[in-house]
């Protein structure tokens, strides 16, 4: 594509993450300006006892929650980026394996059962895993066997139905919840960043995907093309393959884990992004982590000023905008 393009749609997403990041520091039910935020998140508000409440309010509310913002909108925005390649299809996004459903099973279970947040943490976290080995296990024939002409529809029904069976063990349990529960497992479901005090694994899980994937970007156009050209030219497609569904099942599993289950932000930023960019996977998939990472945060700021006090779930926030722009892409294109 055009470098004069790409370097200005790397410019625009530069600006708008370090807006929305400076955005989400400074506003909320109690605004603190900009340079008072970056005061309090150097020094720690030593200057005073109202410096001292905005930089608690920044480095123990804020901060984490915008960084963990950051994190699963780019883990969902790389892991569709990846699962759109492995699918060979645009509209593929990173719940459609099953992921977010087993994840969402345990979570709520635990919940159900009343347990500790990091217990929650920790059965979404196995929860997904277990979606990920029992998908890949009834897969792996197409992966190993030299049929991979099928192994994205297998992967595909196997995923769905996968994510078909969650979805009944989850409306199981929120029919048998107690009224005082409901509210919790409603929110973990839509979405909800309002508990993400310790973000870091989602970022730590961002900066290890990214690692792994965009040194085989170039393998990725390859494959896009199909895989007896990708074998001819020495690429190993099924290692690939199964390399590009476990990162991307993995960073689906990261963000779910960290907050809940936030949709269209695995569908709608790496196909908008490829309207502007192009199909070339070594411009779209880290240019899909930070937009990705972006939308999330911004969402998440609308989420708790829209009308604050109050807070929304990210997820209808995501949804709400996501709906009418795919929609919008999908009719421009068409013309």
């Amino acid at each position: 594509m055009n470098a004069r393009r790409a370097a200005f749609v790397w410019l625009v997403l530069g600006v708008a993450g370090l807006a929305v990041f400076v955005a989400a520091l400074a506003l909320g039910s109690v605004t603190i300006s900009p340079w008072r935020a970056a005061l309090a998140l150097v020094h720690g508000g030593a200057a005073g006892q109202a410096s001292d409440i905005a930089g608690e309010i920044v480095r123990t509310l804020r901060l984490p929650r915008a960084v963990a913002g950051f994190s699963c909108g780019a883990l969902l925005a790389l892991a569709g980026a990846l699962l759109q390649v492995l699918l060979r299809n645009p509209l593929a996004e990173p719940y459609v394996l099953g992921v977010s459903g087993g994840a969402a099973a345990f979570a709520v279970a635990a919940l159900f059962a009343g347990c500790a947040w990091w217990l929650v943490d920790a059965a979404s976290f196995g929860g997904a895993l277990l979606s990920i080995a029992l998908v890949l296990g009834l897969a792996r024939r197409e992966f190993w066997r030299g049929e991979p002409q099928e192994a994205s529809p297998r992967l595909l029904l196997t995923g769905v139905v996968v994510a078909t069976g969650w979805g009944a063990i989850i409306t199981l349990l929120i029919a048998l919840a107690p009224d005082d529960r409901l509210r919790g497992i409603v929110f973990w479901l839509t979405g909800d960043l309002n508990g993400a005090a310790a973000p870091w694994a989602a970022l730590a899980a961002l900066v290890l995907a990214l690692a792994v994937c965009v040194p085989v970007a170039p393998q990725l156009n390859v494959l896009l093309r199909g895989d007896a050209l990708a074998s001819s030219l020495g690429v190993p497609a099924a290692r690939l393959r199964l390399r590009i569904y476990v990162v991307a099942s993995i960073a689906a599993a990261a963000s779910v884990t960290t907050a809940g289950t936030i949709g269209f932000v695995g569908l709608v930023v790496p196909h908008a992004l490829r309207l502007v960019l192009g199909n070339d996977q070594r411009m779209l998939v880290p240019a899909s982590a930070l937009a990705g990472g972006v939308a999330v945060m911004g969402a998440d700021l609308l989420a708790r000023t829209a009308i604050a006090p109050a807070q929304l779930p990210v997820g209808v926030v995501t949804a709400l905008v996501g709906v009418p722009m795919f929609l919008w892409m999908l009719l421009g294109r068409r013309r």
